[in-house]
């Protein structure tokens, strides 16, 4: 049930959202419920969620065994302290050389149609399949990982267990992981909390910069619903040789260059951004928003130059800032002998 907002400042925030709205624009209370929080995780009516699967995909998420050299795991690239990133444009991989893009987050993956940067897989699991297998990432090899897990007693029991007849194949392992990975969920944060009605759960520069986001900055036009993304692919007129999406939709004129749009949850740890890690910080990824970027015939209709003051770029970052819940740690799985 949604509260009432208090007179001084949410009364001037909502008249401040109809002056920088088009006519007809929803209403403040309308514009906050287009963000609400699910209240559960989908999970495939194939692998539906179990603790003990979730349990063992997390293990198997950290568990440097899946990989060639037994040197990396999922978590090498996407460390839970960096908001399910690392801190840097690529990271290191198989070759011990960056990689050509930088590591999506898993955050709210459950919610994501398709994966990777370009889209190319349809779900969790053949996302999953991508980095374990690909030969400058970990590459592993699902034979040798196969024959690997079947001789750990506590792994091959535990797939036996979890799956009847199947035990450790290619399809269980994937299955596993996916599963943990859909239980990777942002938490509450500031902006949550103001959207279920605590006025003072977020400062007055983040509520402006709320309004502007929905407003004349037209950040929402790309970063929408609760996860801040529309899952689609935009050519944001970043300076690139990568023609992202064009390689699996070549016949999109827009697709050329395009990326998905990333969503914005706890962003506060996920620095630097970008899809090859371009920007170093949120000052810099609003200056080239602000610029409408590089013109050329596949550049997003939706991206255009935007005219902020210094002190309204700030309130848009005071709200970006608000979607970052407080900081937890993520237990380390014990891993089995």
């Amino acid at each position: 049930m949604r509260s009432k907002f208090s007179f001084i400042v949410s009364m001037q925030l909502f008249v401040g959202c109809l002056a920088l709205a088009p006519a007809g624009a929803q209403s403040l209370d309308a514009v906050k419920a287009d963000y609400k929080r699910p209240t559960h995780i989908p999970f495939p009516e194939d692998a539906p969620y179990s603790p003990q699967l979730a349990t063992m995909g997390k293990m198997l998420f950290f568990d440097p065994r899946l990989s060639g050299q037994q040197n990396l795991s999922c978590a090498s690239c996407h460390n839970p302290s960096f908001g399910f990133e690392v801190p840097v444009p690529g990271a290191i991989g198989a070759t011990n050389k960056p990689l050509a893009r930088k590591a999506p987050s898993v955050l709210n993956a459950a919610w994501i149609p398709t994966l990777f940067w370009d889209g190319r897989a349809p779900n969790l699991e053949t996302q999953a399949m991508g980095p374990i297998t690909a030969d400058a990432e970990m590459d592993g090899k699902f034979p040798e990982i196969i024959a690997r897990l079947k001789r750990i007693p506590e792994y091959k029991t535990s797939f036996d267990a979890l799956f009847p007849g199947k035990g450790v194949t290619q399809d269980t392992i994937l299955t596993a992981i996916a599963t943990y990975e859909r239980t990777i969920v942002s938490g509450w944060a500031p902006f949550d909390r103001w959207v279920e009605g605590d006025e003072a759960a977020m400062s007055s520069e983040a509520k402006r910069g709320f309004a502007l986001f929905t407003g004349r900055a037209a950040c929402s036009g790309c970063h929408t619903g609760w996860n801040f993304t529309d899952n689609k692919f935009h050519d944001l007129g970043i300076e690139t040789k990568d023609i992202g999406r064009a390689a699996f939709d070549p016949d999109d004129r827009y697709a050329k260059h395009a990326f998905k749009t990333p969503g914005l949850r706890n962003l506060s740890y996920r620095a630097p951004f970008g899809h090859a890690g371009q920007f170093a910080d949120l000052d810099a990824i609003m200056a080239h928003y602000e610029s409408g970027g590089v013109p050329r015939p596949s550049k997003s209709p939706l991206m255009k130059p935007v005219d902020l003051t210094p002190s309204e770029r700030a309130d848009v970052i005071a709200f970006l800032r608000s979607l970052t819940a407080d900081q937890t740690e993520t237990a380390l799985p014990n891993l089995p002998n």
